[in-house]
């Protein structure tokens, strides 16, 4: 029960899709050459991120009909692939997606629940929120992914486990930020620290990719990470440049890590359930997005 996966920690140019696809087309072949059996790439890995105006210029669909995913599905017969893209639904909304492709299919599409608009970001004036956080099951066991904001909140790493997510991807396009004592800049340390957290409380391996390089003034310093359920470091790309990292987890320690800490056979969430109703009702604020 081992799964080789690799961290595609790449650049990207803003807004050319085509040469972006071409990048992650010789990333995945190089993946496979290393026998990874998954490769996972950074938030809006296709598109690059400051995107504002040009967000309607990049859309594409996760099916087999885009000239973008034909590809994609294509090389997801050796390999399954996890990418970022903007995806356009049937009513026109644009949202910040990943796709997990697995033997030519789409196997899972989540779109971003929570839209920074605060500071740097402006996500919210162009993009739509996504309205679901799901777990789902893949030929090496159930996942659940999320992108940059969302586990930023607890609440949606927490519904996956519930649902099951055994393996959770975290994909990011962070910008780096403030300095502090550790070797990495604030905000990388924050996200090592929030991981290793997440690993260890939910008992799961917390896979993280983000992207590296520079973009409208904003500096993508990389270090993508591989937790296991313990909350040791399996795995860390480098900071501040393009890397394809490559590490084996050993999924066998889900079983040995549970039974010495049964955290999830213990959640009780009837009264989650119940205290979040009495909260809601309290406040008046069912009404959040």
């Amino acid at each position: 029960m081992e799964l080789k996966l690799a961290l595609a920690q790449i650049n990207t140019k803003l807004g050319v899709v085509e040469s972006n696809l071409e990048k992650h087309l010789l990333q995945i072949e190089q993946a496979a050459a290393y026998e990874a059996q998954l490769v996972v790439f950074p938030e809006l890995s296709l598109t690059g991120y400051v995107l504002q105006d040009l967000v309607p210029t990049v859309a594409h669909h996760a099916d087999p009909a885009d000239p973008v995913f034909k590809p994609l599905l294509a090389a997801s017969q050796d390999i399954d692939i996890v990418v970022g893209f903007v995806e356009e639904d049937i009513r026109n909304r644009f949202f910040i997606s990943s796709a997990y492709l697995s033997q030519g299919t789409v196997m899972h599409v989540h779109r971003k629940v929570y839209l920074p608009t605060y500071g740097l970001f402006d996500e919210g004036r162009f993009f739509a929120w996504g309205d679901s956080t799901a777990a789902f099951e893949t030929r090496f066991g159930r996942m659940g992914m999320l992108i940059c904001e969302d586990f930023w909140h607890v609440s949606p790493p927490y519904l996956l486990w519930l649902d099951g997510a055994d393996i959770f991807i975290f994909i990011s396009a962070s910008p780096g930020r403030g300095l502090s004592d550790a070797p990495q800049l604030t905000t990388v340390h924050w996200v090592e620290s929030l991981n290793r957290a997440y690993a260890s409380s939910f008992t799961s391996f917390i896979v993280h990719c983000n992207r590296v390089g520079y973009e409208d003034g904003l500096h993508f310093s990389g270090g993508s990470t591989v937790f296991d359920p313990d909350g040791d470091l399996v795995s860390r790309a480098p900071y501040d440049q393009e890397s394809l990292t490559t590490c084996t987890m050993d999924l066998n320690q889900l079983h040995r890590t549970r039974a010495r800490l049964p955290l999830l056979r213990d959640e009780r969430t009837a009264l989650t359930q119940r205290e979040l109703n009495r909260i809601l009702s309290r406040d008046g604020s069912a009404s959040g997005k």
